[in-house]
């Protein structure tokens, strides 16, 4: 672990796998949200035994499967490139990170790709009954894929079920507990799926909506409308709450990301009145808000949920985190010298002592002279302190703004799925174009705001794979440049056809609808459920 990538690779390596997680979550969320939103209808349809809602279970699961079928082929690369980019992380961590990834394929992804088979092609050979079971453990499936990755990724935001062994330089089990109920990992999973529950919801709302537009599909498109309009407000409310509980979380297990999140430089010792940025323009080297719209008597309750807290700002933490440095870098030496001789108890006891701030060691080595923490003394040990000290903070402009994004994002489309639902259950949803245009033009908000959610989550992470124990510079294999190059041009060329494919697949079956029109299941009268057709409704509304 002492060996020295070259930096290029370890960038070009971060952009690669940043570009392979942002594409393949762009499969994810719907895959989540579809499931229970395809379980709520064919529910509907056991219970009433209408045919309309066995027909929107069929045509909304045919889009879920376009999209579940190019999700795997998009996952499935993710995991070797843990293997092939991250080879260091992977022997680091791989006793632990392996484990959810191995139940996860195990419990999850067979469950969920057995059971999706059937979901597909056991309409006519199972009960009712018998099939929505079979729905509901595709929607189970799905959702336990994602517990289990999350949990992985806990491991990654907040390391608790594992310590460092000396003598084999990896992280071992400790606690098997610990790593699936660690609160990260724990309040991610209910943040994300929720977050695929909305997406889900704008998917079919969106598509209904086109459909009320167009005047097509009118039975089929107002009962998904209403559902997908209900079901968005409650998944809505719980991502903006369950969101505030994980921001709360990480707050206490990493304060660096919680400071660039808010862009808030300097403590304030007066936590009663410290305000909260709504807009700002941070700049890293003048380490400072070059310009800023705040609201006074806000950040503390919002961030921590009582009036007395203090948070740190950027400068605190940096000045806490020069001890930890010093500390990591005696651990090092110490660590060093134990791996020379395994009988040096004293180097042992040493390593021992400061093992909790190793990872800081670490940082500091790519600003030791030479690299070299044995070089480090009384002279240049400031400057080491100081440049190491700055590198624990994450790039704040990005954490910023792509958190503002997120939630700005997320409070919209509350908004929206509010008044859908308001005229959906009032049956006037027809006589607001303007809603449905809104509804058609908003679809691609709820992916939007799942990506900046993952590049908050991720960027704020940095400059730690494993947050207070390894570097990210010092994760990635020992590629060469002209490599890394070459299979991110390809990675490049192969999520793209991907997405092409995706996008043309979907706009395709999306426009055809479903393969017959329902005229015999037309909508009750108001006070009964849907309306009937209003009076502006034309014959056109039958054509296909």
């Amino acid at each position: 672990m002492s060996m020295m990538i070259n930096p290029t690779v370890v960038e070009l390596s971060r952009v690669q796998f940043a570009l392979t997680a942002l594409y393949h979550f762009l499969f994810v969320p719907l895959t989540l949200g579809l499931t229970f939103i395809l379980a709520t209808m064919e529910t509907v349809y056991v219970v009433t035994k209408r045919p309309i809602y066995k027909e929107m279970t069929q045509f909304w699961g045919k889009l879920f499967g376009i999209n579940f079928a190019l999700g795997v082929a998009t996952g499935l690369t993710m995991e070797f490139e843990f293997g092939t980019n991250w080879s260091m992380y992977s022997h680091f961590v791989g006793d632990i990170f392996g484990t959810p990834l191995a139940i996860e394929g195990l419990m999850a992804f067979f469950m969920e790709s057995t059971f999706i088979g059937v979901m597909f092609f056991g309409w006519d050979r199972l009960s009712p009954k018998a099939h929505l079971v079979v729905t509901y453990l595709v929607a189970l499936g799905s959702n336990l894929s994602a517990l289990w990755i999350l949990i992985a990724n806990g491991f990654m935001q907040d390391p608790r079920g594992g310590t460092f062994d000396p003598n084999t330089m990896r992280m071992q089990f400790s606690n098997f507990i610990d790593l699936i109920f660690n609160p990260d990992a724990q309040a991610k999973f209910v943040h994300t799926t929720t977050a695929g529950f909305v997406t889900g919801s704008m998917f079919v709302m969106a598509i209904s909506a086109y459909y009320l537009l167009n005047n097509r599909h009118r039975d089929l498109a107002l009962r998904s409308f209403r559902i997908a309009s209900i079901f968005g407000v409650i998944a809505t409310v719980a991502v903006i709450t369950l969101g505030d509980a994980l921001g709360y979380i990480d707050a206490h297990a990493q304060p660096t990301k919680l400071a660039a999140m808010e862009a808030i430089w300097k403590t304030d010792p007066h936590p009663v009145s410290a305000a909260w940025n709504l807009i700002a323009i941070p700049d890293r080297q003048a380490q400072k808000n070059l310009f800023a719209i705040s609201i006074p008597y806000v950040l503390t309750p919002l961030l921590t949920h009582t009036e007395t807290t203090v948070i740190p700002g950027i400068l605190e933490l940096e000045q806490q985190a020069k001890p930890k440095i010093e500390n990591g870098i005696k651990a090092m030496l110490a660590l060093k010298a134990y791996n020379a001789d395994h009988s040096d108890t004293a180097a042992l006891a040493t390593f021992k002592k400061y093992e909790n701030d190793m990872g800081y060691g670490f940082l500091a080595k790519q600003f030791a002279p030479d690299q070299d923490l044995a070089k480090v003394n009384q002279a240049n040990l400031p400057s080491v302190l100081d440049k190491t000290a700055k590198d624990t903070i994450p790039n704040v402009w990005v954490e910023f703004w792509a958190f503002r994004l997120m939630v700005a994002a997320g409070f919209f489309m509350l908004v929206l799925f509010a008044f859908a639902a308001y005229y959906s259950l009032k049956n006037q949803v027809e006589r607001h174009p303007l809603l449905l245009k809104v509804a058609l033009w908003s679809i691609s908000l709820p992916w939007i705001a799942c990506e900046f959610g993952w590049i908050t989550a991720e960027n704020g992470r940095q400059p730690w794979t494993v947050y207070g124990w390894l570097p990210t510079f010092v994760s990635a294999s020992s590629h060469s440049v002209a490599y890394m190059v070459f299979s991110l041009i390809g990675f490049a060329i192969l999520y793209s056809s991907f997405i092409i494919a995706e996008l043309y697949l979907m706009f395709k079956y999306a426009r055809l609808g479903p393969q017959k029109e329902h005229h015999g299941d037309a909508a009750p009268a108001a006070g009964g459920g849907l309306v009937g057709k209003p009076a502006f409704a034309k014959a056109s509304l039958d054509r296909p």
